[in-house]
């Protein structure tokens, strides 16, 4: 709900504050006070168009900002989340500036500039104003399916449906990719057939190519190698690289130092670890003459095996140019090429049952949407005769109220048999039905869309009965009514002030009233009044106590000064507007009316 609205240099409106209770706020004042101004106000939050004229004279901007509570709103988090614009689960802070210079405006959501689009997106969530002049969301045909669901309690059965809808998308999606592509199956066949045996015959290998270009390596420095390797075996063993004896090797030296050493320990255990070590180094060298010489007898240089290496490095780089890819890579390209030839293959059997699969769909979906239309007529009927009735209440005896359900012809639609024929029917996630709301006001006039009814304080009576039905399935959690009591009398005022205040029930409800009999069923009453100072007039807004509100509405009834006669029937319209409601509260709950708790305050 509206927690509180700050407005700052907005038309004549220099700085305001209110703070809303959660139940039924009536603001009241003389014509021209700025009560209007005051929806106006709202207006911009809710996504509105601005206009530079909403500036203060002689003021740079103006700016609205309103606090709202969206702890019972579990759908608001997410869309704040989805926007990046949440601070908590319990307050969002909608504002609006508008410049007068250059007639733009800036809104913000929670301190974080946004679009236009996005603060209507969430500001209409927030905020509906009704009025003599306002568009509304009752307006909007798009959304009378929502309510005549939600008023049937066939929101269940409609998710259903769209659940089957989902489903069937996937399958069509799917099938149209198939189709799409059987024109070409062959080609693509072929195509990858080719890909395939053209590795297959390569018989790349993973790692291949670093092996080849290591024993290349070795192939081409094969004369250095060979020389060195003998060298060293000669040093190790023959004591001389050139092959003559003219030397002792490595291991004839070490050799006689460790049959030294060993003597020497023998003599003095000192040189014990000594003569180990020496012993521990011929063993190694050794050791390392044997492995030279086992490399030296298996080395084999031949010229023809790196004129093979060469030749399969260029296959491997041709392969590798052909299809854009290391060796990896062409591999895992042959492997997806053998998974998709088989999907091919098997494309005209999957085919088969991706269309088995959609005819049971449109069967189940036919079958589940002809229910939900047939008890969406159902609700329709008393949903009708509900907003008769409570037309008739607010002084509207002959308005007639209806709920069109429309279908439309389509060959690739759901089937469903009326009048024992089929048809086959166009559909969406919501089902088979085009659903409007239908009027006639008055006797004689046949029955309406309700975006085309007059406007006035009719129209406004008019969505008043219909709000009063579909406040229980409507989530929008304030209600703003602007002067809906235009051209009401004194019965049916009483009327309307009950119908509001039992709206408030579910919403929270602002109301610009000219009806005592309507302000009687406030639970918290401001008065807005125009003052006049250094040259300027600004509005000012006080909400009253229960001493204030008798004379306010008083004046309502019979203008100022106040009277003691009208004093006395503004208490009397008081008490009985308050006993109205508790002996409503005590028929619908146990709990503490909050008429109790509002006057406690």
């Amino acid at each position: 709900m509206l927690l509180e609205l700050t407005i700052s240099d907005f038309a004549i409106i220099e700085r305001l504050n209110l703070r809303f209770c959660d139940g039924f706020n009536v603001l009241t004042g003389e014509t021209g006070a700025g009560k209007s101004i005051i929806i106006d106000a709202l207006g911009t939050l809710r996504g509105d168009r601005t206009d530079p004229s909403f500036v203060r004279s002689g003021c740079e901007r103006a700016r609205v900002e309103g606090v709202f509570s969206i702890n019972d709103r579990p759908d608001l988090p997410p869309l704040l989340d989805e926007y990046g614009l949440r601070d908590d689960d319990e307050q969002v802070i909608l504002s609006r500036e508008i410049i007068r210079e250059s007639g733009r405006s800036v809104a913000r959501v929670n301190g974080r500039a946004v679009s236009s689009a996005v603060l209507r997106d969430i500001g209409s969530r927030l905020v509906d104003i009704h009025g003599q002049h306002e568009g509304l969301s009752l307006f909007n045909s798009r959304t009378h399916g929502d309510m005549l669901d939600r008023f049937g309690g066939l929101t269940p059965l409609r998710e259903q449906v769209a659940a089957l809808v989902a489903a069937l998308r996937h399958v069509r999606n799917d099938l149209e990719t198939l189709r799409s592509a059987a024109a070409r199956r062959a080609e693509r066949i072929q195509e990858l057939t080719f890909l395939l045996e053209d590795v297959r015959a390569a018989r790349l290998r993973p790692g291949e190519e670093d092996d080849l270009l290591r024993e290349r390596a070795l192939l081409q420095n094969g004369a250095r190698i060979t020389e060195l390797v003998a060298t060293a075996y000669a040093l190790l063993y023959t004591g001389d690289e050139s092959g003559r004896r003219a030397a002792r090797s490595a291991v004839e030296l070490l050799g006689a130092i460790s049959d030294a050493l060993a003597e020497l320990a023998r003599l003095d255990p000192s040189l014990q670890p000594a003569a180990e070590q020496a012993a521990d180094l011929l063993y190694n060298v050794e050791d390392l003459a044997t492995r030279v010489r086992a490399y030296r007898d298996a080395m084999e240089f031949d010229p023809a095996r790196l004129d093979a290496i060469e030749d399969r490095l260029t296959l491997i780089r041709d392969m590798q140019r052909k299809y854009r890819g290391s060796i990896d890579q062409i591999l895992e390209r042959a492997a997806s090429a053998e998974a998709e030839i088989e999907r091919l293959t098997r494309s005209a059997e999957h085919l088969a049952d991706l269309e088995a699969e959609e005819h049971r769909l449109l069967e189940d979906i036919g079958r589940l949407a002809g229910e939900l239309s047939r008890r969406r007529r159902e609700a329709g009927d008393r949903l009708a005769h509900a907003v008769e009735q409570a037309a008739r209440d607010l002084a509207l005896p002959h308005v007639r109220f209806a709920v069109s359900l429309e279908h439309t012809d389509d060959p690739d639609g759901v089937p469903l048999v009326e009048d024992g024929v089929e048809r086959r029917l166009a559909f969406d996630r919501t089902g088979i039905d085009t659903i409007e709301f239908l009027l006639s006001p008055n006797p004689g006039e046949p029955l309406k869309p309700l975006a085309r009814i007059a406007s006035g304080g009719e129209s406004a009576r008019l969505l008043l009965a219909l709000k009063s039905i579909l406040s229980r399935v409507d989530d929008i959690p304030t209600l703003v009514f602007d002067e809906i009591d235009v051209g009401v009398g004194g019965r049916a005022g009483q009327v309307v002030g009950e119908k509001l205040w039992s709206i408030s029930d579910r919403h929270q409800v602002v109301c610009i009233t000219h009806l005592p009999q309507v302000a009687a069923f406030a639970d918290a009453h401001y008065v807005i009044t125009k003052v006049f100072g250094d040259g300027r007039t600004r509005t000012v807004v006080e909400r009253l106590d229960d001493a204030q509100r008798a004379r306010e509405i008083a004046a309502m009834l019979d203008g100022t000064p106040v009277s003691e006669h009208s004093l006395r029937s503004a208490i009397d319209m008081l008490e009985r507007a308050r006993a109205y409601k508790q002996r409503i509260e005590r028929a619908s709950s146990p709990e503490p009316s909050r008429v109790g708790a509002e006057s406690a305050q």
